[in-house]
């Protein structure tokens, strides 16, 4: 499989996989915490809304909620529109359920209140259940939004007063984010929320158009954005305005909602402003009533838009991270996050809603996965780097050269004393020449395989091959105890293991050969030699060209070494001196050469 295409395979993979993740629900939770942090913030109110509120203040002064009757409520519409029309609320919001009939004369009087002001919404609650509907073509489907009956308020109250539900639906993970803006009956008449007829009644009081309806999805729910969180619209004490200590023209032109303002009233939730304190009802509809009357509408941007999005960029990252550095893979993650955040509350600001979560998780994964997959193709690679040159380079150097720390790879060299050999192959030439090339290859490839496993062996290290001469070193390019004993016993190793290879090859072609050695010890430079796009790794300097010499003259099946070899292992050789007998190229007078006998 060619390598693009198996990236794109991958990229595919990956993205469907993320994309199905996404698509699950799994994150649902942790994407809404996100989108909640990012995107809900306090802002500053215009002060056109207050709370009316049943706190303790007034529990504690007016008695138990349960023991208060309607006339409370008929006395506060009368404080807050008092005798002045031109200062008034706007809009007086009532959340609170006066269903079923109490005292005639108790209602009626709260009924008259509302009908006089002319600016009072009244409270309705919308019941729904589980219910199995039928349709036309005789199916039908189980629904939980069906509608079992409706808690209008006393009849005298809802014709004296707009009527506005004051339902909620909490998202799947138990927050308020959403308000239904209207409600289908089965009769084919629509309940508008309470909220909207309090903005659309503050609009026409002021002069201003009516509020636009917000977009909102199948079952009516729009996207609430809370402008304050808990505690944050200004609340005066039901009590207060009882006593006339605050007086109708404190809320002038504004929107009054008068509701419970006290935990014990059991009419709390949680929103999506803050998850650890509660909002009471009064708040959320307080949030919701200023989010209609700016008009500042969010759509949410639908899930499977968002699938589809994160689908291509997951696709992307994918083959962006491909083969990269781990500090440009980095940068991209950063980049990449920070860019999704950015364009997210652009977005936002511009009315889309978006995941803020789902793409930076994705390039986080991505950018994990990358990371880890070009660290096992690394390792790979190194791998397979050392088992390729591993047949031709000692160990020892690949596992020097892999090292990410070492400075190996460059040209140059260092001066260290080492041990050389050269071991060649006597008659070679003459039997080349009247065999085949097969025949010839595969004489030579035992001889070298042989001469290779004597070195490795002995811990040496295989410079080269030089047509049917090896070359090795010791002590080098890692420090060795004994190496000048280990490149000797390398040497009579070959010696002993050529005479049935010799006989061997007697018997198969009628000609024998052998091997002349040649040993010698001392300071050589030692590295990578040549150029930058080829290098040997080699040493070079007098001790190797005397080594070489030391083997050119060697007939087959002897060993010659230097005396500065015998000196260094006087005692755990045997050696045979030929003096000076022999010249060396390049030597001056006096040179000793021994022939190595043997292991003392």
């Amino acid at each position: 499989m060619k390598k693009k295409t198996k990236r794109l395979i991958t990229a595919l993979t990956a993205a469907a996989l993320i994309t199905a993740l996404s698509a699950s629900g799994l994150l649902y939770r942790i994407d809404c915490l996100v989108s909640d942090a990012l995107y809900q913030s306090p802002q500053a109110l215009d002060g056109n809304i207050f709370i009316v509120g049943i706190d303790a203040q007034s529990l504690e002064e007016l008695g138990p909620f349960n023991t208060w009757d309607r006339t409370v409520f008929a006395d506060v519409i009368e404080a807050l529109n008092g005798s002045d029309p031109s200062a008034r609320p706007a809009a007086i919001g009532i959340d609170v359920l006066f269903a079923g009939e109490t005292d005639p004369k108790i209602d009626s009087y709260l009924a008259q209140a509302a009908e006089e002001g002319g600016n009072v919404v009244a409270a309705c609650a919308v019941n729904f259940t589980s219910a199995f509907v039928e349709t036309e073509d005789g199916g039908g489907y189980m629904t939980d939004y069906f509608i079992e009956s409706v808690d209008y308020p006393f009849d005298g109250l809802e014709s004296a007063a707009e009527v506005g539900h004051i339902n909620s639906m909490y998202d799947a993970d138990g927050f308020l984010r959403h308000q239904i803006f209207k409600i289908d009956l089965p009769d084919g008449e629509s309940l508008a929320s309470f909220s909207y007829l309090l903005a659309c009644k503050y609009a026409e009081a002021n002069g201003l158009d009516a509020p636009k309806p917000p977009p909102t999805d199948a079952r009516g729910n729009w996207y609430l954005p809370y402008t304050g969180g808990p505690g944050t619209f200004e609340c005066i004490s039901l009590c207060d305005v009882l006593s006339g200590e605050v007086g109708g023209d404190y809320f002038a032109d504004s929107v009054v909602i008068i509701g419970p303002y006290a935990t014990g009233l059991m009419d709390t939730v949680y929103t999506a402003a803050d998850h650890a304190q509660i909002m009471y009802g009064t708040e959320y509809h307080a949030n919701a009533v200023n989010a209609l009357l700016l008009g500042e509408y969010k759509t949410e941007l639908p899930q499977y838009l968002q699938l589809a999005l994160l689908f291509v960029i997951s696709f992307f990252f994918v083959l962006l991270f491909s083969d990269r550095r781990i500090w440009s893979c980095v940068l991209i993650w950063l980049l990449g996050c920070g860019a999704w955040l950015g364009l997210a509350l652009l977005a936002y600001s511009l009315g889309t809603v978006i995941s803020p979560l789902y793409a930076p998780l994705a390039i986080t994964l991505i950018f994990i996965g990358s990371v880890a997959a070009n660290y096992m193709r690394a390792a790979a690679e190194k791998r397979r780097v050392r088992e390729t040159f591993g047949r031709y380079v000692d160990p020892s150097i690949i596992k020097e050269l892999m090292k990410e720390d070492s400075d190996s790879l460059g040209l140059g060299g260092k001066l260290c004393d080492i041990a050389v050999l050269f071991v060649d192959i006597r008659g070679f030439t003459s039997m080349s020449e009247v065999l085949t090339p097969p025949q010839v290859v595969e004489i030579l490839n035992q001889y070298l395989s042989l001469t290779t496993d004597c070195v490795l062996k002995n811990h040496g290290t295989l410079d080269k091959f030089v047509g049917d001469c090896t070359m090795a070193i010791w002590n080098a390019p890692l420090e060795q105890d004994d190496y000048i004993m280990n490149a000797c016993r390398a040497a009579l190793d070959m010696v002993e293991g050529s005479k049935p290879l010799a006989e061997k090859l007697q018997r198969e072609f009628g000609r024998s050969v052998a091997f002349g050695v040649g040993v010698h010890c001392g300071a050589a430079v030692v590295g990578n030699i040549g150029a930058e796009i080829r290098m040997d790794y080699t040493a070079i300097g007098d001790t190797v060209n005397t080594a070489a010499r030391l083997e050119a003259n060697a007939p087959g099946g002897k060993i010659y070494i230097s005396r500065a070899v015998a000196d260094a292992l006087s005692g755990r050789i045997k050696t045979t001196s030929l003096g000076d007998t022999i010249k060396l190229k390049g030597k001056a007078e006096g040179f000793e050469i021994l022939t190595l006998d043997g292991l003392a």
